[in-house]
Order: C-alpha cells, then sequence, then structure tokens
C-alpha cells in the first residue's frame, strides 16, 4: 500500500487517512441471530470473497502540528494484523511523530500494536487516552477472575498496554477529549466502547469503533450480535440506535473494521439500512 493510495477524508483543516493493520478471520458460528449458511450469503451476495475475514483499520488525524492515531491494529496478535506500523511509514509517519493515541476500547486488534515483540512501547512520544471505565473494567481483578479462558488473555494484552504507557496514559469521563474531538458513548460492545466525532466548518465524520464486524452482515441486519460482545443485547440497541441517527443525518463514518476503503455512509431504504462507500 502506497501513501497516495490510503484513503483520506478532509474535515475542515483536519486530514484523517484510513491506515490498515490487515485482517483477522472469525467463523460465522461467533455470530448470533443469523444461520450460518445466511450470513455466508450475505458476504457473497455483497461481493466478499474471503467470507470470514475482518478488516482492522485505525485512523491517522493531522492537523496544526498534532498527528493523532486512533486504535492501534492488532500489532500481529494471534497472527492478526500487524501492518500498522509499515503502512504508517508508507503514509510518511515514523511512530516518533504520533503524539497522542486515541482508544475507542482495549480489545487486542485495537491495542495490541501498541507494544513491540519486546514489550516496548511502539509510540514512545505518544499520549494514551481511554474512557475511564474502559481501563477501570480490564485492570479490575474481579472482571479477570469471572472472564472464561478464552478472554483471559485480552486481559493481558490490555493491561500490558496500559502499564507500557502509564507515564503517559490519561483518562476521560467528559465529551470533549482534544480541542475539536468529541467522545460519544458506544455502550454494549465493552464496558467503556467509545466513538470520536470531528465536526468542523460544515463537515463532519464519526469514527465508530466496533459498531459492525462484518458491515454487509450487520449495517442491514443489525440484531447480528458478535461473541466479542460484552453484552450483546445493549449492542445490538446501540447499533439500531446509531444507524438511525446516522443514516438521518447522512454522518460521514469511519470504523474499525468497515473494509479498506475505510469510509462510508448509512442510508435508510424502507425499513433497512445499507452501507456506502466513500469515493
Amino acid at each position: 500500500m502506497s501513501s497516495f493510495a490510503l484513503p483520506s477524508q478532509q474535515i475542515g483543516d483536519l486530514t484523517i487517512t484510513a491506515v490498515s493493520d490487515g485482517y483477522l478471520h472469525a467463523s460465522f458460528d461467533i455470530l448470533a441471530n443469523i444461520d450460518p449458511a445466511d450470513a455466508a450469503r450475505m458476504q457473497e451476495n455483497a461481493g466478499i470473497t474471503d467470507h470470514t475475514s475482518i478488516h482492522i483499520n485505525c485512523y491517522l488525524v493531522r492537523s496544526g502540528g498534532r498527528t493523532i492515531l486512533i486504535d492501534a491494529g492488532a500489532g500481529g496478535f494471534k497472527q492478526w494484523g500487524g501492518r500498522l506500523k509499515a503502512n504508517l511509514l508508507h503514509a510518511g509517519i515514523q511512530p516518533s511523530e504520533i503524539d497522542a493515541i486515541l482508544l475507542t476500547h482495549a480489545h487486542p486488534d485495537h491495542v495490541g500494536g501498541l507494544m513491540d515483540a519486546s514489550g516496548e512501547a511502539v509510540f514512545p512520544n505518544a499520549e494514551l487516552v481511554a474512557h475511564h471505565r474502559e481501563v477501570a473494567f480490564w485492570q479490575d481483578d474481579g472482571n479477570l477472575s469471572r472472564a472464561p479462558d478464552r478472554a483471559r488473555g485480552n486481559f493481558l494484552v490490555a493491561r500490558q498496554a496500559f502499564d507500557g504507557y502509564r507515564d503517559r496514559l490519561r483518562t476521560f469521563e467528559g465529551s470533549e477529549v482534544l480541542p475539536g474531538v468529541t467522545a460519544m458513548p458506544l455502550p454494549g460492545h465493552t464496558a467503556g466502547h467509545t466513538g470520536y466525532r470531528f465536526d468542523l466548518g460544515d463537515k463532519s465524520l464519526l469514527v465508530w469503533g466496533d459498531i459492525v464486524h462484518f458491515p454487509q452482515i450487520q449495517v442491514p441486519r443489525p440484531e447480528v450480535s458478535i461473541a466479542f460482545d460484552q453484552d450483546a443485547h445493549l449492542a445490538a440497541d446501540t447499533r439500531s440506535r446509531l444507524l438511525d441517527c446516522v443514516a438521518a443525518e447522512q454522518l460521514l463514518i469511519a470504523g474499525m473494521h468497515l473494509s479498506e476503503p475505510g469510509f462510508a455512509r448509512i442510508k435508510r431504504t424502507g425499513g433497512s439500512y445499507d452501507i456506502a462507500y466513500a469515493e
């Protein structure tokens, strides 16, 4: 991927660029409220040949001398992703130039890229910013003790990331996290799952985190949840309400598991939603 091919949008004086970290794979067996055969059919009808692939996006925000990253990809955890650093270099960005990293949440495919294989912070000059509920959840030993075996590794990855940036970790509770950047609570996927909205001039954009993992399935079928959701019912409710909101406003969206074009709008046709990627 070369720098001229990286999808970007201009929001006021901000340049927001989708930077791919690569892919992970997940079986349709971890989806609820849909038959796996129906899920495969929807992917096939959308022209997606690798039905179980989930793309991993991060977003680079540049303005006024600031260089901000939203999420840090998987970093190769479980052989997921791992392309972020190389693609940032293709975009002309050295890791040392990132001065803030906003987290939508702390699942491994969002924080795995914060630390390298030797346990060193990949972004040595970056402040790490996350909702206080998100940090508190992963740091809570009671939550760790109650977690199923398959999820315990997630706690270790999140804690390693928080510890690696402990001198530069900032949590927030309100809505303004940086000038011109508004945090939007999007509960259900994790305890502190957060979107980030940019409103400048007559343009707006919402980075909505993990509202969907399989866009061509969960946008038209928002009741479909995934095993990664901590509260599946709340996540589905949040997804339905947000789809209605962004469709009505025709708001430009960005999401960590949208396809490589990175930016899209949601359109409502009758009682259903469709996703249309931005040019």
